[in-house]
Order: C-alpha cells, then sequence, then structure tokens
C-alpha cells in the first residue's frame, strides 16, 4: 500500500527494481575514485595540486601525484556531476506526465535539502572541498535542461567548457604580465632607481600570490598547528577557507565545470551511451580516442609542470588545456566501465560497487567523518608523506565495498538516503526490509 503522500503526487522513491545497475556501478566507481583525490585535501596542507608544498614531492610521492594526475584528477568528479546530470531526468520523470507543479516543488525541496548539506559538511564536518553545496546551486540551472535533446545538451556543454578554458587561458596571460612586471619592478628596485606606484603595486601583487599559492615553511607549520588544535578550533579556523569555497570558487570554477558536466551526462544518458546501449565497437571506440587525447594532453601538462619543478606559472600554463585532457579521459574510462558490466567478469565486485553507488551520499559523507577522525582526531594531518595517503584510502574502500551490499541486504537505502528522502517528500519512507514492503516494488 502507498503511503498518501505518494499516492496524492504520483510519485515515489526509485525503488530497487527501477534502478539502472550501469549507473549504479558507475557511481559506485565514481564515488570511490573521488577519495583518490579528496584524501589529499584531507591529510595535506593546500598540497592538492603542488606536492612540493606538504607531503613530499620524489620518489613514491612524485608517483603517486603522477598517477593520480594522469588518470583521475578532474575524471571521477566529472563522472559524478553526470551522474548527478542524470538523476535530474530521472526524478523528474517519476510523475505521470513527467512535469507540472508536482515534480518541480520535490526537486528544489530535495535541492534546499541537499544545500543544507552541503553547509553542514562544509562547516561542521571540515570539509571544505565538498560538492553538495555546489550541486544544489547548479542543479537549480540544470533542472531546465532535462528536456533538451543530446545536440543542443552537448553545444551548451560545450560553450560552458569554452568559457572555463578562456577564463583560464586570460588568467594564464595575466599571471604572466604581472610576473613580467615585477621583475621588472625588482630590477629597477636593485639598481637603486625610483620605483613608480605601478612598480611597487606588481611587486605587491606578485608576492601576495607566490604567499597564497606558494606558502614558506613558518607558513605551513602554522596551518598543520592550526588543524592539531580541538574542534571548535578548527571549525573558526577554516571559516574563511570555507567562505571563499562556497562563494568565490563556485563561481569562478564550478559553475562551468560542474553545469558542463551535468549536461553532458544528460546527453550521453538520452544517447543510451551510459546505459550500455552502444555496441562494443563503440565503447572500444570511447577508450581508443578518449586515452589518446586524455593521455596525450596529460602528460604534457604533468612534463611541464615537473620540468620546471612546479614553478607557479606552470601551473597556469597546464591549466590552459585541463579541460581537453580530462575530458579524454573520462570518455576512456566511461568506455572501460561500460565494457567491464557488460562483460560479467567480478560480478560480485559489480554488485558491491553498484551498492556503494546506491548508497552515495552515505559513503561520501563518510569519506569526512572517517578521514577527519584520523587526520584532525589523531593529529595525523601534514604528518604523512602523500603515497602514504591512499594507505587510508584502500583500507575506505574495502570497508565500504564489504558494508555496503551488506547493509542493503537489510535496508533499502543508506541512512543519509534514507534521511533525504524523507525529507524531500516530507513523509517517512520505508526503510527496513519487511514482507509490506514488497508494495513498493522492492526486492530483497
Amino acid at each position: 500500500m502507498q503511503n498518501e503522500n505518494t499516492a496524492a503526487t504520483g510519485v515515489a522513491p526509485t525503488g530497487r527494481a527501477d534502478r539502472i545497475n550501469s549507473l549504479d556501478v558507475m557511481r559506485g566507481i565514481s564515488l570511490l575514485g573521488i577519495l583518490l583525490m579528496n584524501i589529499v585535501g584531507f591529510g595535506l596542507y593546500n598540497a592538492y595540486m603542488d606536492p612540493t608544498i606538504n607531503g613530499g614531492s620524489e620518489g613514491w610521492n612524485l608517483y603517486a601525484w603522477l598517477t593520480t594526475s594522469m588518470f583521475f584528477e578532474g575524471t571521477m568528479r566529472a563522472m559524478f556531476s553526470m551522474l548527478f546530470g542524470v538523476g535530474i531526468i530521472l526524478f523528474t520523470a517519476k510523475t505521470n506526465v513527467g512535469s507540472g507543479t508536482e515534480v518541480v516543488d520535490l526537486f528544489f525541496r530535495r535541492l534546499w535539502w541537499l544545500f543544507l548539506f552541503g553547509i553542514i559538511h562544509c562547516y561542521l564536518l571540515l570539509w571544505d572541498g565538498e560538492i553538495l553545496y555546489a550541486y544544489a546551486i547548479i542543479g537549480m540551472f540544470a533542472f531546465s535542461f532535462r528536456h533538451m535533446q543530446p545536440k543542443k545538451l552537448i553545444i551548451f556543454a560545450a560553450l560552458l567548457i569554452s568559457c572555463g578554458v578562456l577564463w583560464e587561458m586570460s588568467d594564464y596571460s595575466g599571471d604572466v604580465a604581472l610576473n613580467k612586471a615585477a621583475v621588472e619592478a625588482e630590477a629597477k628596485k636593485a639598481k637603486g632607481l625610483t620605483l613608480t606606484k605601478e612598480d611597487s603595486t606588481s611587486i605587491t601583487s606578485w608576492e601576495e600570490k607566490l604567499e597564497k599559492n606558494k606558502p614558506g615553511p613558518e607558513k605551513i607549520k602554522e596551518e598543520i598547528e592550526a588543524h592539531h588544535q580541538d574542534y571548535i578550533s578548527i571549525v573558526f579556523h577554516k571559516v574563511p577557507e570555507n567562505q571563499w569555497m562556497q562563494t568565490t570558487f563556485i563561481y569562478r570554477y564550478d559553475f562551468f565545470d560542474v553545469l558542463a558536466m551535468m549536461l553532458l551526462g544528460m546527453a550521453l544518458f538520452r544517447l543510451q551511451i551510459l546505459t550500455l546501449g552502444r555496441s562494443n565497437r563503440f565503447y572500444l571506440l570511447m577508450i581508443l580516442i578518449g586515452y589518446t587525447i586524455g593521455l596525450s594532453v596529460n602528460y604534457w601538462e604533468a612534463s611541464t609542470l615537473i620540468s620546471t619543478q612546479f614553478d607557479m606559472l606552470s601551473f597556469g600554463k597546464s591549466f590552459q588545456t585541463y579541460h581537453i585532457g580530462r575530458l579524454g579521459m573520462v570518455f576512456g574510462h566511461i568506455g572501460v566501465i561500460m565494457l567491464f558490466i557488460r562483460s560479467g567478469w567480478l560480478l560480485f565486485l559489480q554488485k558491491s560497487l553498484a551498492a556503494v553507488g546506491q548508497m552515495a551520499l552515505t559513503n561520501y559523507i563518510s569519506h569526512t567523518i572517517i578521514c577527519n577522525i584520523f587526520f584532525l582526531g589523531f593529529d595525523y594531518f601534514g604528518m604523512l608523506q602523500r603515497y602514504e595517503l591512499y594507505y587510508l584510502v584502500f583500507g575506505i574502500w574495502i570497508f565500504q565495498l564489504i558494508v555496503s551490499p551488506i547493509w542493503l541486504r537489510y535496508y533499502y537505502f543508506g541512512p543519509l538516503e534514507w534521511v533525504w528522502r524523507c525529507l524531500t517528500y516530507w513523509k517517512r519512507q520505508p526503510f527496513g526490509k519487511s514482507r509490506g514492503s514488497h508494495h513498493y516494488g522492492w526486492d530483497k
């Protein structure tokens, strides 16, 4: 028997019988892969892109940076964003006609709660790199594209990516000009010549940029010590960074990135690429073309950074081709994932990955809780080398791959998924499995 809310609106949460396995497996892989990148933010200070700041940049540490930069940087997040875009289509298709005020109310209520979860996740659970807040805001824009045909979705995604690339090119050009002006001003200063106001401004501006992007030993020590304080002290210490991430960063970087990936995900879903609707030959071509472009571009970027010893200007230079390289890798990854699912190999692993994907919100927040207990609670922040961080990553992977399918044997949803659904539908949803639950279309 349906609850009164779903009977009135004609909508209900997605049941297990209605789920698309390929999307769950892809979501599980993306969720676990995201931790490969996020772990650096959890455990080291300002070393996400630049390994010379904290955690080591030689030997195994360099190999760890190179591997993640070549194969995973931006790709797992991109696939996760694509799946959020797919989720918009699937969620809004739950009404009898797929539109109308009912689905709009539910969808925006769903995003409102995600928005709140993002604030809590950032400020109270202490993860400034969280994505829920961005998805809530950008999802409001993506909603309007849900009925658009694949060709137009791809065009809009390409335009958004192009805007991001042009902005990176503009930033790099500005940094080069500022560096040149600062160098010339320093040369005048060394000769004892009088500096103009513009000269002094150039020197100050470049030094501030260096201090932010290439902090010295004292600043690094200060930040590590700040992360070894009590919980309340850390909360207040991180407020400025959190505010910057949820204001400036989201509009400068996330908007073009995330919205483009959401629209691209919608297009790939409608083209049946994400649901095993294409031939093996098609997916093999995705792999070949995607990895050829992605690995070539990413190798050039990595080589540029290493050859300049991670000079600040080299980052700006490499960012200009960032989206090209990551998109190539994303298409290659999708091809591999689809062929992996179709092959039927390692079914036990596929089932575990699908379970992780079904509990994506719970597992994502669990990453934060586990990592912060380890790095902040036990004072390991800034203390490990880069490659050592991945011992914890692999441990979390194993834990979630084992626990997620076991949990779903006894419960319909992960705990946070259940809370989110209850808040979205303003009605308590079924949680523990029982005989009566078959009326909702879920199987055991």
